[in-house]
């Protein structure tokens, strides 16, 4: 009887979980009385993944196999909001100024967390951002955002802001100095004002 019990508990937690979603321990509280256990169960039996210290993950299944959970409900539910701006540094590379090498990190501006932080198989660099990011990616923020973070990259830095300045047509230059001015640091704003006027 006692066995049963304990099968019926885990099993109803796990009537709740939806193929695909992101959870938080705490989220889950409501559908279990012994929730740890549960938890542990479902993990143990597949049918859950941990991902970090309280966050968990439904798996998805697709015919080649388990699907990862998408960066962005996975980020949303870390975080407790949607209050972020999400990239990957590869995508510096579709600006077109000569960058020669691939990164793989994604970038997470927020206004909570700080530090490079193993979600699932996955790292993601939060930055919290002071001055704050816009609601979407642009070619223009993205190149701002390249120029905060030049000294990070393994490129040449000079051959980069050759190839900006020579590329800037390619560019809204009003929309560039204003992202500029909310966003990039000193050594951007003076150098983007320079090669825009």
């Amino acid at each position: 009887m006692f066995k049963s019990m304990n099968t019926y508990k885990y099993e109803s937690l796990n009537q709740h979980l939806r193929p695909g979603h992101v959870y938080r321990r705490d989220m889950l509280l409501s559908y279990s009385k012994a929730l740890d256990r549960d938890l542990n169960t479902l993990v143990e039996k597949g049918e859950l993944r941990k991902l970090a210290g309280g966050l968990y993950y439904k798996p998805a299944l697709s015919r080649l196999g388990m699907l990862p959970p998408k960066d962005d409900n996975l980020v949303s539910c870390f975080l407790r909001d949607k209050q972020f701006l999400m990239y990957s540094l590869n995508q510096y590379n579709s600006l077109g100024v000569g960058l020669t090498q691939l990164y793989n990190r994604v970038v997470v501006l927020n206004r909570k967390r700080h530090g490079v932080i193993k979600l699932g198989n996955k790292e993601f660099d939060f930055r919290r951002s002071a001055k704050g990011f816009p609601t979407k990616i642009t070619p223009e923020f993205l190149l701002v955002d390249l120029l905060n973070n030049l000294d990070e990259l393994a490129e040449d830095t000079s051959l980069v802001k050759k190839n900006i300045h020579n590329n800037l047509v390619h560019y809204d230059k009003v929309k560039l100095l204003r992202l500029s001015s909310a966003y990039g640091k000193i050594s951007t704003k003076k150098f983007l004002e320079e090669i825009c006027h």
